[in-house]
């Protein structure tokens, strides 16, 4: 993840910037901004009403946590 100054960068560079990698933007040395790059198979699957409802259901089922799954993965 990079880092620009508000103060010294443009709209544009931060784009291009953000095609590659997530981009925080600070002013006065604060993060204000994080800008993602995204890609038009992304934008599709974000308005797509299908996939949200997808997401929803895979949530509501049962999981294991993160440690879980690292402990069952060592214990292999």
């Amino acid at each position: 993840m990079k880092t620009f100054g508000l103060e010294h960068t443009t709209l544009n560079a931060c784009v291009k910037e953000a095609q590659q990698e997530r981009l925080v933007i600070t002013r006065e040395g604060n993060p204000v901004a994080l800008i993602i790059g995204i890609d038009e198979e992304q934008l599709e699957l974000g308005s797509d009403a299908s996939f949200w409802t997808l997401i929803e259901e895979r949530r509501e089922e049962d999981s294991i946590s993160r440690k879980e799954l690292e402990q069952a993965l060592m214990s292999a």
